[in-house]
């Protein structure tokens, strides 16, 4: 009988297979799963502000949301495959999917997009470009790697449960994010020209924006733009580089009160990268405004009574 059944294979080994491809898978399919969860989770925590990211990406607005939900959930769900013996294979399809799709639609919107900022990753800063591409064909060599040395995936149906209590994790994360902002008050006074600006009293704007994002200087040359009813007062806030705001200020034509104070105004209005804005009302916040492009936040200020 021992001749006949020979030595068990280790689990999470392919039978026949040498022990240095089932090293390597595995390995390979560790870095996916860390790389991916946390580019998943990451999405999936801020669903509202990575629609934001998608809207800067050239992603039509109407379906920036579903877009930031729908991938955070396939990131997760890959990373979460990869990592079981059992549905590796498919994980790193999943996985490696993704990666192609990203590539390609990167790759055709090149010209329009080169220099912005593509950083899927909690730690790993990224621009369009070269580079770019490099990391992600490196990644996508740790999916095949990944998939070619695993042995095909077995009970699918099980792991289509987890798609469902990802689905639900996403929905109750994004019903979370939709409605913290009610309640948000300002606080009490920040800095401008060295004296207290109050911030609790009457109709307040209120624009972050780095002094190097282009996304910001086009959202500030639009406000310059806008015919702003009486009484209606204006902040703006560097997130970073502050010393260059007042520059930023006067190159876009944007009349607006220049504070260095965004940290405090950040603890109260929570949002991952600029161009954002808040409208007050007595320091209690109306509205956050999140899409900077051709007809927004204008249609929505001007709905709002706040511009002409």
């Amino acid at each position: 009988m021992a001749q006949g059944y020979g030595a068990p294979v280790p689990v999470g080994r392919v039978s026949g297979s040498p022990v240095w491809q089932t090293v390597a898978a595995t390995l390979a399919a560790l870095a996916l799963s860390l790389l991916f969860l946390s580019s998943g989770l990451w999405k999936l925590i801020d669903p509202i502000s990575w629609s934001e990211r998608l809207v800067q990406a050239l992603v039509p607005r109407q379906l920036a949301l579903a877009g930031a939900l729908a991938v955070g959930m396939a990131e997760t769900l890959g990373a979460i495959l990869v990592i079981v013996p059992r549905w590796r294979r498919c994980g790193a399809w999943i996985c490696g999917g993704l990666l192609l799709v990203f590539m390609a639609y990167f790759a055709i919107n090149y010209k329009a997009l080169i220099g912005s900022d593509c950083s899927c990753f909690p730690w790993l800063k990224r621009v369009v470009g070269p580079g770019f591409f490099l990391s992600d064909a490196g990644m996508l060599l740790l999916a095949l790697v990944a998939g070619l040395w695993a042995k095909p995936s077995q009970s699918l149906k099980q792991a289509s449960a987890i798609l469902a209590a990802i689905a639900v994790f996403a929905g109750a994360l994004y019903a979370y994010q939709a409605t913290r902002g009610g309640g948000v008050v300002a606080p009490p006074t920040v800095t401008v020209d060295g004296k207290p600006f109050p911030l609790r009293e009457g109709k307040l704007f209120v624009f972050f924006f780095d002094p190097e994002c282009a996304h910001c200087y086009a959202a500030s040359k639009d406000f310059a733009t806008y015919h702003w009813k009486d009484g209606i007062q204006r902040v703006a806030a560097p997130t970073v580089n502050p010393q260059w705001g007042a520059i930023f200020l006067k190159r876009t034509g944007f009349n607006a009160n220049l504070t260095k104070d965004q940290q405090i105004l950040r603890e109260a209005f929570k949002f991952t990268d600029p161009p954002y804005a808040v409208t007050l009302d007595n320091g209690r916040l109306v509205k956050a405004l999140r899409f900077f492009d051709e007809t927004e936040p204008r249609a929505t200020l001007k709905a709002m009574g706040w511009i002409e």
